[in-house]
């Protein structure tokens, strides 16, 4: 089921979800990578510290998004050859709360990693965050599991219980959307906003 969610834009997910569901627009693809899905594998590190996220590399599994609180935006969680560890082990991106480095290694090698930017210098390895438990990220409490979907437009998390009936309802939503021309879609459009206008008394 996690790959049917490679299908569904964030945008259909952000339709039902709701805003709270949706990471903020702060955390953006470092370079015009695929969209990704899968579940998340949730890490938290402290502020100035990547051990965590070194670590989770060699526990998540295959397909996992690594998804990471780490409390700050001065120092490096991930560099190119942890990125390509996690690449060669079979992850499938990693959304950052945070910043990484050598993103021209990164983009060469082809790994999603969504990010709030880039800065040079590392973090240090010597405080123990948390894996496995729920993170804070983008805004979004994202526990393991939970299905990520992020590509240019945005990152959603469905939340693991609601997996089943939100990939089902975005299916069903966007082949109503495939069936549509634009000129239906104009008219209903057309329609909605002249009734919102109207129960708002703008007449003109």
């Amino acid at each position: 089921m996690d790959n049917a969610f490679k299908d569904v834009p964030p945008t259909t997910l952000a339709d039902l979800l709701g805003r709270a569901q949706v990471m903020d627009i702060g955390i953006r693809p470092l370079w015009n990578s695929p969209r990704v899905a899968g579940p998340a594998y949730t890490v938290r590190c402290e502020p100035g510290d990547n051990l965590m996220l070194h670590a989770a590399i060699y526990r998540a599994e295959p397909g996992s998004v690594i998804v990471v609180e780490s409390g700050d935006l001065d120092y490096a969680m991930a560099g190119g050859n942890v990125c390509a560890v996690a690449q060669r082990r079979g992850v499938a991106a990693f959304v950052v709360d945070g910043v990484i480095r050598d993103l021209g290694e990164v983009r060469e090698a082809g790994f999603p990693v969504f990010a709030r930017g880039v800065i040079p210098i590392p973090g240090t390895k010597k405080k123990l965050g948390a894996l496995g438990e729920p993170a804070r990220v983008g805004g979004v409490l994202v526990h393991p599991g939970d299905i990520v979907v992020a590509d240019e437009e945005g990152i959603v998390v469905t939340p693991l219980a609601r997996q089943a009936e939100t990939l089902a309802a975005a299916q069903a939503k966007l082949v109503k959307e495939a069936e549509q021309s634009l000129d239906h879609w104009e008219d209903d459009h057309r329609a909605r906003i002249a009734k919102a206008l109207s129960e708002n008394g703008f007449t003109r």
